[in-house]
């Protein structure tokens, strides 16, 4: 790729005051990890995925849930953040302004890579919190008790079920999550938006109610997206080859 668009990009970044990071599945996928529907194979092929995310399916069968999400912590557990991962915590640390990492990703491979300021759309795969969280939403479970034998694990608070961090289909996002990502996207001066289809409500709203609000959005994607109208530079191509472009090119 020429070097000017990278330049450009750079560019932007560096005279942002407030920058908002998107990330979507493309990201994680450079990282082998699976996205939901491609996560459905081998033992778990004959499962609708409306059979283990939702919160009927969990109270219907919690077990079974609890192991599918215990499967997917393992996947995840054996990736490692890729170069795009690292680009981005990098970033980070380099930037003079705000930097705010928005993710539609469930997995931790971003604060694996060392970013510190995320907010989780979806929720995190690797953390667990109370069904019915009995201390307030969420009450989330850090230490799981480790002679509880019982598959799901149970409250330390109530004696209840302990569930993934995750949003299941039915449910709506976080209220802190997504009411930070609408502020953030409604006051950053540059939103650089990663490996995201654009498809998925509410967090493609994002990127559009940043460009109305007047920032430069910055596009980084192999392919063309809803996303890729609004944006001021398109990188086409992965996330793990340019990003370090363009860090490259803000340190240069």
């Amino acid at each position: 790729m020429s070097q000017e668009p990278i330049q450009y990009a750079a560019d932007l970044i560096r005279s942002a005051r407030h920058l908002v990071i998107l990330t979507g599945a493309g990201v994680s996928k450079e990282s082998g990890v699976p996205t939901f529907r491609e996560a459905m194979d081998g033992l778990w092929a004959r499962y609708d995925p409306q059979q283990l995310a939702t919160p009927h399916a969990f109270r219907a069968n919690p077990q079974l849930v609890w192991e599918w999400y215990e499967w997917r912590r393992g996947l995840v557990s054996e990736s490692m953040p890729n170069a795009g991962h690292m680009a981005l915590a990098l970033l980070e640390q380099l930037h003079p302004g705000d930097v705010l990492t928005v993710t539609q990703n469930v997995d931790d491979l971003h604060e694996r890579a060392g970013s510190q300021d995320i907010v989780h759309l979806h929720g995190n795969i690797a953390r667990n919190k109370c069904l019915d969280n009995c201390q307030g939403e969420p009450t989330l479970i850090e230490n799981l008790d480790p002679t509880d034998q019982s598959v799901p694990p149970r409250c330390p608070y109530c004696g209840g079920m302990v569930r993934p961090d995750v949003v299941w289909f039915g449910e709506t996002l976080p209220v802190h999550a997504i009411n930070r990502a609408i502020e953030a996207s409604q006051l950053c001066d540059v939103m650089l938006v990663v490996g995201t289809s654009g498809l998925v409500n509410p967090a493609a709203q994002l990127p559009m109610l940043a460009a109305q609000n007047g920032a430069s959005i910055i596009e980084v994607n192999p392919d063309t997206t809803p996303i890729t109208p609004l944006a001021k530079v398109k990188l086409t191509g992965a996330s793990g080859e340019l990003l370090p472009q363009v860090i490259t090119a803000l340190e240069g």
